[in-house]
């Protein structure tokens, strides 16, 4: 398995892991106009060009996920953060796997916008 493999998360496992902590770090990195319109409920939002200068306030100690639309702005950002010591993850095939797979979306009528 590689190590990009080790750092994607499907929505179900993503779904369980939410179920058991729900004070778990999830990072929507998308655009601004993209969590308007549909995210993840109890997610933060930090825009892939700020995670950078936002990495501080991320909490070093517990596990964090990133996701984006497909799934390859939150695997940069996974990859990013693993170097830097994070325990972190990619949400695999984005937030468009997740509603496929049944996934809540906040607002209720919330959509996956395009990039």
């Amino acid at each position: 398995m590689s190590t990009r493999d080790e750092l994607q998360i499907d929505p179900a496992r993503l779904a369980d892991w939410l179920q058991s902590d729900p004070a778990l770090q999830v990072i929507d990195v998308r655009e601004p106009h993209e969590r308007d319109a549909g995210h993840l409920e109890g997610s933060r939002h930090i825009e892939l060009n700020r995670l950078t200068e936002e990495a501080a306030s991320v909490d070093r100690e517990r596990a964090v996920i990133f996701y984006c639309r497909v799934g390859s702005r939150s695997t940069l950002a996974a990859e990013a953060f693993r170097t830097a010591g994070f325990e972190a993850y990619s949400l695999q095939g984005g937030l468009l796997r997740w509603a496929d797979e049944g996934g809540a979306l906040t607002p209720e009528d919330g959509t996956v916008a395009e990039h």
